[in-house]
């Protein structure tokens, strides 16, 4: 292959090399989602009769439309997936982006796309190569789930609207990626319009989902998200929407391309602002410095994270009207336990769940380590009179302290909005508690994280694997009746049945004493090897 694409299929290969255990385990992950839930569902209604009845109080409920997307029909295999397709559109895109930002904006800001162009690479290869990585796995993922579920005996239809909503949402987000990546000089500042889309489009769609008819409806018509939920797997089974997904992958590759041609490599369209000639009294310090590279990451989240709060407090209005439905009760107490009011067992459940998003929040901080090697930030540093120990040290209290952050804020968001949406809502207390009290599992991912980016940065990437294995062993394993020493096995399965129950003080102690432990070892290791 000559002119623009030379060099296309060696950069697919060492695009796959690098991803060949991240890309499948994250495609993995996505399937579990869906067919483990989806199981566990169907176990617990298995008839159109009880299926109905445990959808009747949800779908009349505009937040719980408003967070998971409108219900496609009342009947058990509707049910099964409520969650998980809208849950799994924003997961899918998410895969889609990282991919196209990996394999371009950051392999151009790092300087390998410099060594790489300088042979015989065609000027488009490297983004032509990022968007078939990607576009394979979005494919994947949606088709593999597609074949999961149908092989739980759920309609052959509905399940390939399934992968379809799946595969619109993360195809248009790929298309939006090629862009993004092209219009910012950074791998954060593509990061920053890429996820801002998905953020956008996700509250477009949750306004457009929680009202009847009107102009504000018609705004999921604007939204790829809006589009995942209008296919409505096992209900109208809109296979078209696709082609939508499809306009926006060919519109915003055609444009990246374009942009592409126009550019300076290292550059970006959007003008990169220029700071001050000085750095205050802040930069003076590696905490100091890590903290202020950090800040764009945090307030992100906190923004996220309030808005998420307001929702999961204001869900509790509902949940009060589902004491009398058995099968939903059940389905609650295998997710949060049965300790205390339906209330409590409904916040014990989605607290986990708010768990894993800090978590991985945490990681990509502790991870920043490794990426300052690369950039040439931390030769820098370690230039001057700074140590390696406390430059180490300051990615992981970063990380320590915004996830003790993120955890405070949702907890205080949803223990102020609970109560005004419910008087059966748990109190301001117990429910910040609840949020605290799932920190020990956090600390020690990002600590397992600390110690593979200080012993050996090639290996950082597994600490996304170790997120996932324990999503799905401690979210999903108690519905998938998986055995109990193998779900035992994440963190998160140790958590307190809070606000409910007893606050499990033994495991949170254990826990934190081997993030301590991960994160020393790390420390250590980090001080021996030689800085990339």
């Amino acid at each position: 292959m000559t002119g623009r694409l030379a060099g296309l299929g060696r950069l697919l290969r060492l695009a796959w090399r690098r991803d060949r255990i991240i890309v499948p385990a994250s495609m993995l992950g996505l399937v579990l989602l869906s067919v483990g839930s989806a199981q566990a569902t169907l176990a617990l209604f298995p008839d159109a009769a009880s299926a109905q009845a445990g959808l009747a109080d949800i779908v009349r409920n505009p937040a719980v439309v408003a967070m998971y997307g409108p219900i496609s029909a009342a009947d058990a295999d509707a049910l099964a997936v409520f969650k998980t397709i809208m849950m799994g559109a924003v997961l899918t895109a998410i895969l889609g982006l990282v991919i196209v930002r990996r394999h371009t904006r950051t392999e151009e800001e790092e300087g390998r796309l410099e060594l790489v162009g300088a042979g015989a690479v065609g000027r488009w290869a490297p983004l032509a190569a990022a968007l078939v990585v990607a576009v394979t796995a979005v494919v994947l993922a949606s088709l593999l789930s597609t074949l999961g579920l149908a092989a739980l005996g759920m309609d052959p239809t509905g399940s390939v609207a399934f992968g379809v909503s799946w595969a619109t949402a993360g195809l248009a987000q790929v298309g939006v990626t090629a862009l993004a990546v092209q219009l910012a000089s950074t791998t954060r500042g593509a990061g920053g319009l890429a996820f801002g889309f998905l953020g956008v489009t996700y509250l477009m769609r949750a306004a457009a989902d929680s009202v009847d008819g009107g102009v504000v409806h018609a705004l999921g018509w604007l939204s790829p998200l809006g589009w995942a939920g209008r296919v409505e797997p096992y209900g109208q089974d809109r296979l078209w929407i696709l082609g939508l997904g499809l306009v926006v992958l060919v519109a915003g590759v055609a444009a990246g391309f374009a942009v592409l041609d126009r550019r300076d490599l290292g550059a970006g369209v959007l003008p990169t602002r220029l700071g001050p000639a000085r750095g205050g009294s802040l930069l003076s310090s590696p905490l100091g410095l890590v903290s202020r590279l950090a800040t764009g990451t945090v307030v992100g989240w906190l923004v996220g994270l309030v808005t998420g709060g307001v929702v999961l407090g204001s869900l509790l209005s509902a949940v009060g009207d589902l004491a009398n439905n058995a099968e939903m009760k059940r389905f609650l107490e295998a997710l949060g336990g049965s300790a205390g009011t339906l209330e409590d067992i409904y916040l014990a459940s989605e607290t986990k769940f708010v768990a894993v998003a800090v978590a991985a929040a945490g990681i990509a901080l502790v991870l920043r380590l490794g990426a300052a090697e690369r950039s040439g930030i931390g030769e820098s540093v370690l230039a001057t009179p700074p140590s390696r120990t406390r430059w180490y040290a300051a990615h992981v209290a970063v990380a320590v302290a915004a996830t003790t952050l993120f955890m405070l804020v949702i907890g205080l968001t949803v223990g102020v909005v609970g109560p005004l949406a419910s008087a059966s809502a748990p109190a301001l207390g117990a429910v910040l508690g609840a949020f605290l009290a799932t920190l020990p599992a956090i600390w020690l991912l990002v600590g397992a994280a600390a110690l593979l980016v200080g012993a050996r940065p090639r290996f950082a990437p597994f600490a996304w694997a170790l997120l996932l294995v324990g999503f799905v062993l401690g979210e999903l394993g108690p519905t998938m009746d998986l055995p109990g020493w193998l779900v035992d096995v994440s963190p998160f399965a140790h958590l307190s049945q809070l606000p409910g129950g007893d606050f499990a003080a033994l495991a949170a102690a254990v826990m934190t004493l081997v993030a301590a432990a991960l994160t020393a070892a790390g420390g250590m290791a980090y001080g021996r090897r030689d800085v990339a």
